[in-house]
């Protein structure tokens, strides 16, 4: 493909937004052709200074606008399995955010629809796979070098909890990604849940449970332990440590700025995801970016969507009950064999 790969963007909210300037300002090869919220003024916003970019309100509309070759879903999860199978109607490859739908019934209607079709469109937004400690420690573990992974150590922390945010979501929204990484990492399947609730934080809103500590089994007997803590006031901080057979590795460790002034110092934390995983992102979507215009997709696919939706229902299920709850996953299609 000799010229830009037209994108449409869909959802213009903060992540939405920022795959606009991604798009516009960091990844090559490519240009923003049109974009689609329901809000048409904040899509607008998003969309200053940059030329020959259609603004819709419409999905479809979107997604039939000249020029669109590929499609970036950032809405809202319950919007996805919509945008999905349209963008599937036409052929385009796609870049989804997690989570590929809220719930797994969603998702595997998802999953067939692209396995009918033959072949991939669809990339998952698990953007953790391309940051480069991440990457580091899967090549490590890959290796063999540490003996086999019979511990994965994780902490994921957030300053505070948008309006809205669920006890639920820590499992489904923030869990997520703890899951797809230990799935990948591993290079196993998650098997079964057991989440447990400490006296949540005089910090976390009314009625919401925070933090949580998840309990993940895995196929080959690793286990995968998460402290999520969405309203930790202080900054944004995800950490992995694996242990193995001969030795241990640890990610996630502070890498930002110290700042030595009025006779004392401070060392600098991330507030945001955006921030952490700048990199990440950027290299993900270069990534979707140039296998689509090679006329290929890769990258987690639709099975790991799934799998993802599945693993966080039984989180949210073991979170109500906390009992141990198993993963109830369907069989596997071929084509993501």
């Amino acid at each position: 493909m000799a010229d830009l790969l037209g994108v449409a963007v869909l959802g213009t909210g903060h992540m939405g937004a920022d795959h606009v300037r991604r798009l516009d300002r960091v990844v090559s090869g490519v240009r923003v052709a049109a974009v689609a919220d329901p809000d048409t003024e904040r899509a607008r916003d998003a969309v200053t200074g940059l030329d020959d970019v259609v603004v819709h309100r419409d999905v479809e509309a979107a997604l039939d606008a000249p020029g669109v070759d590929a499609v970036l879903i950032a809405s809202p999860g319950p919007a996805h399995e919509e945008a999905l199978l349209a963008a599937f109607a036409r052929g385009l490859p796609v870049l989804c955010e997690k989570p590929m739908t809220p719930d797994s019934a969603s998702a595997l209607r998802v999953m067939e629809a692209e396995a009918r079709l033959g072949g991939r469109l669809l990339q998952i937004g698990f953007m953790r796979r391309y940051d480069a400690e991440y990457r580091d420690l899967k090549s490590l573990l890959d290796s063999g070098r540490l003996g086999r992974p019979l511990m994965l150590h994780c902490t994921h922390r957030n300053v505070s909890s948008p309006p809205g945010f669920t006890s639920d979501m820590l499992i489904n929204s923030s869990v997520s990604h703890e899951i797809d990484a230990a799935r990948w990492l591993l290079g196993q399947e998650l098997t079964a849940v057991t989440v447990l609730r400490p006296a949540s934080s005089s910090g976390a809103p009314s009625g919401l449970l925070d933090p949580q500590f998840v309990l993940l089994e895995a196929a080959g007997g690793a286990l995968v332990d998460v402290e999520v803590f969405v309203n930790c006031g202080f900054g944004y901080q995800v950490r992995c440590e694996a242990v193995c057979e001969r030795g241990s590795a640890r990610i996630g460790e502070e890498r930002a700025m110290t700042v030595t002034a009025g006779g004392g110092s401070r060392a600098e934390v991330p507030q945001d995801y955006l921030v952490r995983f700048a990199d990440a992102y950027d290299r993900e979507v270069q990534s979707w970016v140039d296998a689509v215009r090679r006329g290929t997709v890769t990258g987690p696919g639709a099975w790991d969507g799934y799998a993802a939706a599945a693993v966080a229902e039984a989180g949210i299920a073991s979170l109500a009950t906390g009992a141990r709850t198993p993963v109830d996953l369907a069989p596997r299609p071929e084509l993501y064999a």
